[in-house]
This record gives structure tokens, C-alpha cells and sequence, in this order.
């Protein structure tokens, strides 16, 4: 007996099986969905419900940008200019620019020189003229060594005396040359040829550099009445104080010319004559014209016979330009000698110092 026929049917032709079956289906097409099986929804959509808002998974788009049209750019070919937009040429200047662009870049270039001239004059002229004061004052010290006279002969440009100001600094000391020149001035401070020497009656008379080549005289208009100025030589030291100012002559016995630094200062007026005799118009402290080189004459601002040799006051007068950085003016500081102090009671300036006082 044969056995049943276990061939597929015509609703299974690969296989036997109950016509209908969905597995004998999926056998026949592979990639046929499972539509009969049950739908698995995903988590998230599990979760949110309909009519609960948009998916939150997805980012919401920009206002009008959706909207917005996309712009093409063309490419750059090559040999052409890329996409940057090129400057416009600056206007051409007219006659009147070009002077005037002409004329700041003069201005400008004569604004440098000015600046390195100033420059030059106030520090590098220091450094030339400390160099040559340093050698000046080897110099004489040697000089006073071997020779111990009284008044030496004098050389121009050569130095033969010190000027110390007590109240500018114990360490302030110059060299004093001979003659007032361009050379002697880059030294230090000069002497004007033809007046007194120190100690002696007249007027010594000394200018010196307020700005740039050592500035020796820089500080001259802090100088109040009464202070000390000192004058070295090989023997002796010459000790002299500022002269009242023009605005303390009315009461100078009974006021400032009381004081125990003032000891020795008189006002030079003499009261027999009207006016004060020859000595009228001499202060401490005096601003005059480059013209009036008087101020170091035997009698300041006087002929210079008013009076003769043996009634002159010994006094000492500094000159320098004013005001500061400017040769307008000059500043003149007028005192008289109140004390000589031989070297052999007193070798040195620190030892004088320490006697009279008056450093700051």
C-alpha cells in the first residue's frame, strides 16, 4: 500500500501544511512583513500620547528659515579675483592738501630735532662735562699740593679756586676756571675776567651753566638770605652769605638780620646818604637783562669808579641764565664776606663744615 502523499498542496507547494498556514507564507516570501503577527510600538512611542505636542527628539527649526532662500555662490575661477570688495582709491589731494600735508611733516621733523637737541643738552652734555670737572679737580688738587700761594697765576680755562653751597648738599663742590667761555663754562663755573678774586675788595664775580653741561648753578634760586656760600683756594676758605632781598631791607636789623645765621650781614646802605649811597641798588636775589653785565662790576649796577678800592665791600656774585631752560633772563645772587678761615687752622672742607654748619 502506498504510503500518504506528504507533497505540498497547492496552497503549500514547498511543503506540506494546512492551506492558510502563515508560517508556510513567510516560507514562500522571506521578506514579506509581518503584518499578522502583532505591531511592537517603541518605547517612545509607547510613552507619549497622541495629542501630547511634537517629538521631542526632534529640534525645532529656526524661525524663517524655512523659508529662506539658499544663495548659490559662484566658484572662483582660476586667475580670478577672489570674493573680498576691493577699496576705493583715496581722492587725489588738491594744492591745498598737499601743503598742508607738506607743512605737518615739517613741522613734525623739526618737532624730533628739537626733542634730540633737548635731549642732548640736558644729559649728554652732563656726562661730558662730569668727565671734565672730574679731571679739573684732580688737577688742581695736584696743583695745590705743589704749590701753596696765595693768588696763582691765572690760565684760561684752567681751574684755581672751589665754590661749595653748604645748603645744596655736603657733597656740592665745583671747580672754579678762569674766563666765562664755552670752554671753561663746559667745565664748570668761570670766573669773569677783570673782577676781584676772592677775599679781595670788589666784586668776584662767577657765572655758571643752569642747564646741561653739570648744571653747577640749576638750584641758584632756592639760595634764601643769609645762606653760606664757601670759595676754596690752596690756603683758605672764604666764607660768604647771601644779601637781604629787595623785600627785607625795611627792618632787616631788628628782623631776619637778627638771626645767629645772619650774623655778619649788613644791608650796605649807608644811612648818612640819601637813598643809601652807592650800594642802592645791590640785593641778594636780583633778575636782570643779558645787557647789564654791571651786576659784577666792583659796585654792582654802578660805574666802575663810584667808589674807590678801599671803601668796596668784599662780595661775591653768582650769575646764571633764567628761567630755567632759557637765556632770557639772567639770575643774579649777590654776598658779602663775612670770614676767612686759613687751611692751617682748618685742612679741610668736612672739618670747616662740621664748625659752620648750614648743610642740608
Amino acid at each position: 500500500m502506498d504510503s500518504p502523499n506528504r507533497a505540498g498542496s497547492a496552497d503549500d507547494p514547498g511543503r506540506g501544511g494546512r492551506p492558510g498556514d502563515p508560517r508556510a507564507r513567510r516560507a514562500e516570501d522571506p521578506n514579506q512583513a509581518r503584518s499578522d503577527e502583532p505591531s511592537r510600538a517603541r518605547p517612545t512611542e509607547q510613552l507619549r500620547r497622541p495629542g501630547t505636542g511634537p517629538d521631542p527628539r526632534r529640534r525645532p527649526s529656526r524661525p524663517g528659515l524655512a523659508n529662506q532662500e539658499t544663495e548659490v555662490f559662484e566658484a572662483v575661477k582660476d586667475g580670478g579675483s577672489t570674493a573680498v570688495k576691493e577699496k576705493p582709491e583715496p581722492t587725489p589731494l588738491g594744492k591745498g592738501g598737499l601743503a598742508i600735508r607738506t607743512a605737518g611733516e615739517v613741522l613734525i621733523t623739526l618737532g624730533v630735532i628739537v626733542l634730540l637737541f633737548m635731549v642732548y643738552e640736558v644729559y649728554v652734555t652732563d656726562l661730558f662735562s662730569a668727565e671734565k670737572q672730574s679731571v679739573a679737580s684732580d688737577q688742581l688738587q695736584g696743583d695745590w699740593a705743589k704749590d701753596r700761594t696765595l693768588h696763582p697765576e691765572l690760565v684760561d680755562g684752567k681751574a684755581f679756586a672751589r665754590i661749595h653751597i653748604p645748603s645744596f648738599g655736603a657733597d656740592f663742590n665745583f671747580t672754579i676756571q678762569e674766563g666765562t667761555g664755552e670752554d671753561s663754562l663746559a667745565v664748570g663755573p668761570g670766573h669773569y675776567k677783570g673782577t676781584a678774586l676772592p677775599g679781595e675788595p670788589g666784586n668776584f664775580g662767577i657765572a655758571g651753566h643752569r642747564v646741561g653741561k653739570g648744571a653747577p648753578f640749576n638750584d641758584l634760586d632756592n639760595l634764601s638770605s643769609c645762606d653760606q656760600i664757601v670759595i676754596e683756594t690752596a690756603t683758605d676758605f672764604f666764607i660768604y652769605k647771601v644779601l637781604p632781598y629787595d623785600d627785607e631791607m625795611n627792618g632787616w636789623t631788628s628782623g631776619k638780620g637778627a638771626q645767629p645765621a645772619c650774623k655778619g650781614v649788613p644791608t650796605l646802605r649807608d644811612p648818612s646818604i640819601a637813598g643809601g649811597g652807592a650800594y642802592d641798588q645791590t640785593f641778594g636775589r636780583k633778575v636782570v637783562l643779558p645787557s647789564q653785565g654791571d651786576a659784577v662790576n666792583p659796585v654792582p649796577y654802578k660805574p666802575s669808579d663810584v667808589l674807590p678800592k678801599a671803601q668796596e665791600a668784599s662780595l661775591l656774585t653768582l650769575t646764571t641764565c633764567h628761567p630755567q631752560f632759557s637765556a632770557k633772563q639772567r639770575l643774579i645772587i649777590t654776598s658779602v664776606l663775612t670770614q676767612q678761615v686759613p687751611k692751617s687752622q682748618v685742612p679741610d672742607y668736612t672739618k670747616l663744615l662740621s664748625q659752620i654748619g648750614g648743610a642740608s
